[in-house]
């Protein structure tokens, strides 16, 4: 069967002495995206411009400091079994992030940011999610480049050729004729389970933008969506690969992770419909929020214009979306519109940072 899927063999350049390397450019090009759709969609809610980005100076750093250490912790032979070098614990460039430990660091700093920026975090939360969701996707394709974390062994004619790594270089291991050298030397195909991952990624952020138009979820709930829709697609994901992982009875661990965290979101979604229904329309901290208006409230036509297109991806629609900064604050509930006209500091993103597993 011909190779449909190749992978690359080189993962990094150089400019001068400066090593670019594919896996941060994909998560860099994620974050990116993530920070510009989350400040769009803030401010069609009503927010200050600039708190996004306030918010990321801090859940980036803490997000790739606990995706690192929960990928050092799950993988602790590799970096610290008798032979092996431990500096390399600390060698992020080279990959090997985590996305739970991401998310659990990365949405304390988020915590910090909010408390600083005087923000609630749950309807921030609300508000980044499917840019966070959009720039996993975009980040699986680093692991690509790094000619990692695919699946088993399959004759689909969708499989994918691997070939052995130097991480440390950014190059493939090639053999005595030049050619670049198989993985474990066998000359297999394998499942492309970050081409998997990716796709179902970019399926979660439309279900998001979807769901946060037609049921305005709030109070923490739509980001609790993205927890159960994603954990779901990464269970069975990860029950396709077939590189090196950590076991408990039987079953990589990560799908038990997968498990735990999909039973939190669904638990939260159940019982914060029930304890705050609706949706918060105060997004700053210390005021009362009232509950929005009733789902699939506004103008069903608005989302087929071109602004009513933008409006979708920001989770507002039409003109109930337009931000006027003067106005006292009540603003117009339309269908995805809090109605909260405010005025702020803006702020410019940046930063680069290694990818997730």
């Amino acid at each position: 069967m011909p190779a449909v899927i190749p992978s690359p063999t080189v993962g990094v350049w150089h400019l001068g002495p400066v090593p670019i390397r594919a896996y941060a450019l994909c998560i860099l090009a994620g974050i990116v995206v993530a920070i510009v759709l989350g400040e769009l969609r803030w401010r069609r809610r009503g927010g200050r411009p600039g708190v996004v980005m306030d918010v990321a100076v801090w859940a980036v750093p803490f997000g790739v400091i606990g995706g690192r250490i929960y990928h050092v912790l799950t993988s602790f032979n590799d970096y610290f079994a008798p032979g092996k070098d431990a500096l390399k614990a600390f060698r992020i460039w080279e990959g090997g992030l985590g996305i739970w430990g991401a998310i659990v660091l990365g949405g304390v700093g988020a915590w910090i940011g909010c408390r600083r920026a005087g923000v609630r975090l749950p309807p921030f939360g609300d508000t980044v999610a499917p840019g966070i969701v959009l720039a996993q996707a975009i980040g699986r394709w680093g692991n690509w480049f790094n000619n990692e974390l695919y699946g088993r062994v399959t004759d689909l004619p969708w499989g994918l050729r691997v070939y052995e790594m130097d991480h440390s270089t950014g190059r493939v291991y090639l053999n005595t004729d030049g050619t670049p050298q198989l993985m474990d030397n066998r000359d297999v195909f394998y499942h492309p389970t970050f081409l998997y991952e990716s796709l179902w990624n970019i399926g979660v952020f439309v279900a998001l933008i979807w769901a946060d138009r037609r049921f305005r979820l709030g109070h923490g709930r739509l980001f609790a969506l993205y927890v159960v829709l994603y954990t779901a697609g990464r269970g069975w994901i990860e029950a396709l690969r077939d590189d090196p992982s950590e076991y408990v009875l039987g079953l990589r661990l990560n799908i038990w992770t997968s498990a735990a965290v999909f039973l939190g979101g669904l638990v939260y979604l159940v019982v914060s419909r029930r304890l705050r229904p609706g949706r918060e329309t105060d997004l700053d901290r210390g005021t009362a929020g009232a509950a929005a208006a009733a789902p699939g409230e506004g103008d069903p036509a608005a989302g087929t214009t071109a602004e009513g297109m933008v409006g979708s991806m920001s989770g507002s629609s039409g003109d109930a979306g337009t931000f006027r900064p003067g106005d006292p604050g009540t603003g117009s509930l339309g269908t995805g519109h809090d109605g909260a006209g405010r005025s702020g500091d803006g702020g410019s993103p940046g930063g680069s940072v290694p990818g997730a597993r």
